[in-house]
């Protein structure tokens, strides 16, 4: 199947087996630029094994994904990432014993090209790119009222604000597709309610489309423009959140009282 060119995401007729167990079958489902849509269901239902295939962790074992009309498929992490995807980790994954600045400048540095001599010789090239990318690092930490802290150790920050950070870090590289992995776990309410409000000024100020596995239904209903149901590994259902309020396939295998 061609790729639809009004479409940013695209995965069609997914699969992967690992050891002859099917973790993943005929899953196919698409995004738009800016768009947020939530990735849901239970518990080893497949959904981080989704954002593993779309990064080049594993390899599917059958169908397609595209990204911009680019397919993916056996392409390497970090060319993945070139392409325009970007991700969080269910658990946070920072460099806790670097600083916040440093944290989001290793990130810029992962896009750059430098001529290893310019970089060995630390000519005036590669201080002008250096102190592009501080500048740049600065300017995300402030969006993300983190500025305060560039010159702190990542590990010194409370979970709210480490989880911050890490979407920063993962916006340096001005990514088209933003994948965050449960981004509210371990949160209380209060901070629950701040990263929705984080989630929607990313997708507004930075027009990227955002892809987002979560178990905290408030967060899911609240801020997805549509939802993708997984469960046993195939997609079960997809619309918008009230279309999956009302759905009683979803409802019975995951949702349960909380679809209310």
């Amino acid at each position: 199947m061609n790729p639809n060119p009004h479409h940013l995401l695209e995965i069609n007729d997914l699969g992967i087996q690992f050891g002859g167990l099917t973790a993943l079958e005929h899953v196919t489902f698409s995004m738009d630029p800016g768009e947020i849509v939530g990735l849901i269901g239970p518990n080893g239902a497949g959904k981080t094994t989704v954002f593993n295939l779309i990064t080049g962790i594993y390899q599917p074992t059958i169908g397609s994904i595209t990204l911009g009309g680019q397919t993916l498929n056996g392409r390497k992490t970090y060319k993945i990432f070139q392409s325009g995807a970007a991700r969080t980790f269910q658990n946070i994954r920072l460099f806790k014993k670097m600083t916040v600045l440093d944290n989001v400048r290793i990130a810029a540095h992962n896009q750059m090209d430098y001529n290893p001599l310019v970089g060995a010789l630390r000519l005036p090239g590669y201080w002008r790119d250096e102190a592009d990318t501080t500048y740049r690092a600065m300017k995300m930490l402030d969006i993300f009222s983190l500025t305060e802290h560039a010159g702190e150790m990542a590990s010194s920050l409370p979970y709210g604000q480490q989880r911050r950070l890490e979407i920063a870090r993962a916006l340096i590289s001005n990514p088209k597709l933003l994948l965050l992995d449960e981004p509210a776990a371990g949160m209380n309410p209060t901070e629950t309610q701040a990263l929705m409000a984080t989630i929607r000024e990313v997708r507004d100020r930075f027009g990227v489309a955002i892809l987002l596995i979560e178990h905290d239904m408030r967060l899911v209903m609240g801020i997805c423009e549509r939802l993708v149901v997984l469960d046993y590994g195939q997609v079960i259902a997809k619309g918008t959140p009230a279309e999956i309020r009302q759905n009683e396939r979803v409802v019975k295998a995951y949702l349960g009282g909380s679809a209310v």
